[in-house]
């Protein structure tokens, strides 16, 4: 057997290992999410409900069906949907924008949405914010990312990447301002609108299923299907164009996707940070960095790390609980850190600008 034809079984046999990994974790993580909580229901009683297709099963209680169907399982569902969607996100920014650190709020999507948030909050009805929140975030965020694309690409003629994260800097930082500003306006709401951006699954049901669903599972259809040419564009604008690669469409297909799918998880979830860096780099220490494995697997374990990730927010100080946003960063900031350093500091990052503005990498004539 030739040396390439061992390393490429070594990477199937890698990424086969992972994928049979990624969805035993998946599976446990929902079953630990269905069996965690302040009213103690049995393991064999949940396996018995699941199998029952939601009925209840002689022995267990209607209260405890309904608290598995009406509150653990949609709950399950929006943290594995939201988890997928940020992962995916965040591995399809790093891999358009070339840039290890890029996340999916990259683009002014957290703005828009914590300024949608606010509005709903502020001026909405009272009685009707479990449905006015989520749509007016969903909406705020979609216009964020518009208007940060539209800015980039009228600047620079849209031909660099850094444009793009650049106008996102500018569209976010107006956006925080006028939410700032509204919220000086309406004091008296500063808790809520505070309560949503720091995360929360706690009020989930089966609308923000619906409400998530749709656009996440379009967005990560789209990303799934180009996978293969997200390696193609990291090697740069020029290299992938000289292989006959539209790079313009590309990227904006994956921005509008990637986008679409961060809208419809802060719209159901509030900002959740960090996920987007966390799952995809450790994707890549487990099988290398194409994103025909990096992608697949991060929806995978994107899923299954916010769910047991929103199990311990509400456990750790039971019956009261953690913004699962606080536990995320927790958890991100140390490893945006050692992402930072992996990747040379600031000397990694100006070679990683300059190749998103299409020059050639150090010592590599442009094809």
């Amino acid at each position: 057997m030739s040396v390439p034809e061992a390393a490429v079984r070594r990477r199937l046999s890698a990424r086969a290992r992972a994928t049979a990994l990624g969805v035993v974790v998946l599976v446990a993580a929902v079953l630990i999410g269905l069996l965690v909580g302040p009213v103690r229901i049995g393991a064999a009683n949940v396996f018995r409900w699941l199998f029952s297709f939601g009925n209840a099963p002689p022995g267990m209680s209607e209260q405890q069906a309904l608290i598995l169907a009406d509150l653990r399982l949609p709950r399950v569902i929006v943290a594995g949907l939201v988890g997928a969607s940020l992962a995916a996100s965040g591995a399809a920014y790093q891999a358009v924008f070339r840039n290890p650190l890029a996340d999916p709020y990259l683009l002014g999507a957290a703005a828009g949405a914590g300024l949608g948030a606010t509005i709903a909050v502020a001026y909405g009805p009272s009685g009707a914010l479990d449905l006015t929140v989520p749509a007016a975030a969903f909406v705020g965020a979609l216009l964020g990312v518009g208007l940060a694309y539209g800015l980039g690409r009228s600047s620079l003629g849209g031909r660099a990447t850094t444009s793009l994260v650049l106008a996102g800097v500018a569209v976010a930082s107006f956006l925080t301002a006028v939410q700032t500003f509204l919220q000086q306006q309406r004091s008296e709401t500063l808790r809520q609108v505070y309560t949503w951006i720091l995360g929360r699954l706690g009020t989930t049901g089966w609308d923000d299923v619906r409400l998530a669903l749709p656009s996440v599972a379009l967005a990560i259809a789209t990303l799934w299907a180009v996978r293969r040419l997200l390696d193609v564009i990291e090697v740069g604008d020029v290299e992938a164009q000289s292989l006959g690669l539209n790079v313009t469409r590309l990227r904006l297909v994956v921005v509008i996707a990637a986008s679409l799918a961060t809208a419809a998880a802060v719209a159901v979830a509030g900002l959740i940070g960090f996920v987007g860096l966390i799952v995809p780099h450790t994707v890549r220490l487990m099988v290398g960095g194409s994103y025909r494995s990096v992608l697949p697997l991060s929806v995978l374990f994107g899923a299954s790390f916010l769910i047991l990730v929103d199990t311990l927010a509400r456990t750790v100080i039971a019956p009261a609980e953690i913004p699962i946003g606080v536990i995320t960063a927790f958890i991100g900031a140390p490893f945006f850190v050692v992402v930072l350093r992996r990747n040379g500091g600031a000397g990694g990052l100006k070679k990683r600008v300059r190749s998103a503005s299409g020059s050639p990498p150090d010592g590599r004539e442009a094809a």
